[in-house]
This record gives structure tokens, C-alpha cells and sequence, in this order.
């Protein structure tokens, strides 16, 4: 009888297991994959359910809109707002009504109709050469002053993370100033834009301006890359608008793909990622703001200080994103 029995629960423990594996997950990332691995690797530990990842930097919406019913994807992560907005407005996703991740992730981080959750923050920091300008008590507003003229490095005005801030600039001025602002910023500059944000930072270290805009998640990745280490220590991090709104803040997202296969472990997977343990590693293996209210930033990322957010919805971003647009190719922000 005891041996019937022990047979009965491993036949139960191989099925169960042989069901984890039909049920492997796909996960179409706009994040690198060594970014996410690590977590997903946690993920399978606890619950036996594999994750493939499956990165591009770019045209992911655009191959799964190809893919259609047949599309492999359980999962989209994203590294920016636009992307999730993307994936929304092509009909891709679809909404998880979840009271986990609704506990877990706060209003302003997620969707009002669940079809989209932040899983964590970055602020458009104002970097500043620590030799030449030091650290600075300064607004988004202040990159239109005349006094830094020839003095400001920044990537494509068109690079979502600016989109993004733009936008912000829109929602909270209209888009006549906001057009007057980006004219003074553009007027600011010291090269046509160009390059990652990291490029920013070195161009303040080899003296081509003294201000970078850039996610304060890039300070930590430098500061973890010998190479860059120079770059990272050549600059102050400023958090602007500190005495008014608060700071920009921009997000990584997740969203469950419309044609998944596997639902429920992609909810699971989904609810995971916004868990304590999980809200943890992104917070020290990507130098990133956690969205979970209880979970602190990492030590390096905590000693930048603390900050005010700007408490602008994220998901109002989506309704300035076409009129930012619009201005950056007004003004000729790149050219």
C-alpha cells in the first residue's frame, strides 16, 4: 500500500513537470537578455516553468503583428512607455486583472485597463561636469536658458526616452511653450544629437559640453564597467524640478501577449515580476527604481539621494506622445 502510494505521488510529480515543460514560456523582450535572465532563472527555480527570451532591439510589435495567432509570445517586455503604448495601440496585448499585480504596482504605474504594468522607474537625470558646473539645483525648463548655450549633449530628440520627457514638458505647459522650450534647448546645444546616453556622459568627460541628459540607470551601469568608470566619475546626477513637480520618470513594462498560449503561467510569471523578491533584483542588477512601494533602490542607487517624482500619471504620457512628436519635427530637434 505504502509503495502504491509513493508511485501514486510520483506519477503525480513526473505529470506535473511534464506539464511545466509543455508549458515553457516565450518571452519577447525589448530588454537585453542578460538584463532580464537572472530573474526569469528565479522565476523557473521557484515554479519549475521554463522562459525563453527572445530579444530585439526593435520591431517586435511589427513581428508579432506577422506572427498573428500563430505568435509564440506569452509575454512582452519593454525598456520604455512608448513601446507598451505601441503594443496597445496595435491591438497586441490584451488585460491581466490581477489583484496581485494591482497590490503590488501603485495606479499611476500601471494601466487603467490592465492591459499594461510598470515594473520599474527611471529618472531623465540632468548630469552635469563635476569639474566645470558642479552639482546643479536645476529644472527641465533651465535646458532652454541662454547662459548653456553650447553646453548641453543629448541622443535623438526622437529616441523614445526624450519622446517621453517632451511629452511630460506638454502635459504640463501646453504645446506652445513646450515648442518654445524645445527651440531654447535645441538652440543649447553643443553637437547635433547623436548616440546612446552613455555617449552623453563621455562627451562631458572629453569637454565637448557640460551637461548630459540622460536614465539614471546608466550612472550605476558605468560605474560597474572599468572603461566607463571615467565617464561615470566626471559628473554630478542631478534630479531637476526638486522645488516644483518632481523629476520626469520613464518605465520599464510588461504586457500579456493577445495570442499566448499559456495564460495562466504568464499571469504567474507577470505576478512574479512584480513580487518582492523579484522587484529586488531589478533593483540591484539594473540599477533601477523599484515600482513595489516597500522595496528599496540598491546601495549604490540610494546613495545618489532621495528625489520628488514628477506624480504625472505615466499612462497621460500616451495622450502628449503624438503632439511631442509633432514638435521635434517642427523645431528640427536632430538636424
Amino acid at each position: 500500500m505504502k509503495i502504491a502510494r509513493s508511485m501514486a505521488i510520483l506519477g503525480l510529480v513526473c505529470f506535473a513537470s511534464v506539464a511545466n515543460a509543455a508549458e515553457k514560456l516565450t518571452v519577447y523582450s525589448y530588454r537585453q537578455a542578460f538584463l532580464v535572465e537572472p530573474i526569469l532563472a528565479n522565476f523557473t527555480k521557484e515554479t519549475g516553468i521554463d522562459v525563453d527570451v527572445v530579444f530585439s532591439k526593435k520591431g517586435i510589435a511589427e513581428r508579432m503583428m506577422r506572427e498573428g495567432r500563430l505568435s509564440p509570445a506569452d509575454i512582452v517586455l519593454t525598456s520604455d512607455f512608448s513601446r507598451l503604448m505601441e503594443l496597445v495601440d496595435k491591438d497586441l496585448v490584451i488585460p491581466v486583472d490581477s489583484e496581485a499585480l494591482k497590490t503590488n504596482i501603485p495606479a499611476k504605474y500601471r494601466s487603467p485597463q490592465d492591459n499594461w504594468y510598470a515594473l520599474t522607474m527611471r529618472v531623465r537625470n540632468i548630469y552635469s561636469s563635476k569639474d566645470r558646473l558642479g552639482k546643479l539645483d536645476i529644472n527641465y525648463e533651465d535646458l532652454a536658458d541662454p547662459k548653456y548655450k553650447g553646453k548641453i549633449c543629448t541622443r535623438s530628440g526622437k529616441h523614445p526616452y526624450n519622446i517621453s520627457l517632451v511629452a511630460s514638458m506638454i502635459a504640463h505647459h501646453g504645446e506652445a511653450e513646450a515648442k518654445t522650450w524645445l527651440e531654447g534647448w535645441k538652440a543649447n546645444l553643443a553637437r547635433k544629437p547623436q548616440g546612446n546616453d552613455r555617449a552623453q556622459v563621455k562627451a562631458v568627460k572629453e569637454g565637448l559640453c557640460d551637461i548630459a541628459i540622460g536614465n539614471s540607470y546608466y550612472l550605476g551601469k558605468m560605474l560597474q564597467d572599468p572603461k566607463q568608470v571615467p565617464w561615470a566619475e566626471a559628473v554630478e546626477i542631478n534630479f531637476p524640478n526638486q522645488d516644483n513637480r518632481g523629476s520626469h520618470i520613464n518605465v520599464s513594462g510588461m504586457a500579456l501577449a493577445k495570442h499566448s498560449k499559456h495564460q495562466d503561467n504568464a499571469i504567474k510569471l507577470m505576478e512574479y515580476l512584480s513580487s518582492t523578491a523579484a522587484q529586488k533584483d531589478y533593483a540591484e542588477i539594473n540599477m533601477e527604481y523599484p515600482v513595489k512601494a516597500d522595496v528599496k533602490p540598491s546601495d549604490l542607487v540610494a546613495s545618489w539621494g532621495e528625489f520628488k517624482a514628477d506624480e504625472l500619471p505615466i499612462f497621460k504620457l500616451a495622450e502628449y506622445h503624438n503632439a511631442a512628436v509633432k514638435l521635434l519635427d517642427e523645431v528640427k530637434f536632430d538636424l
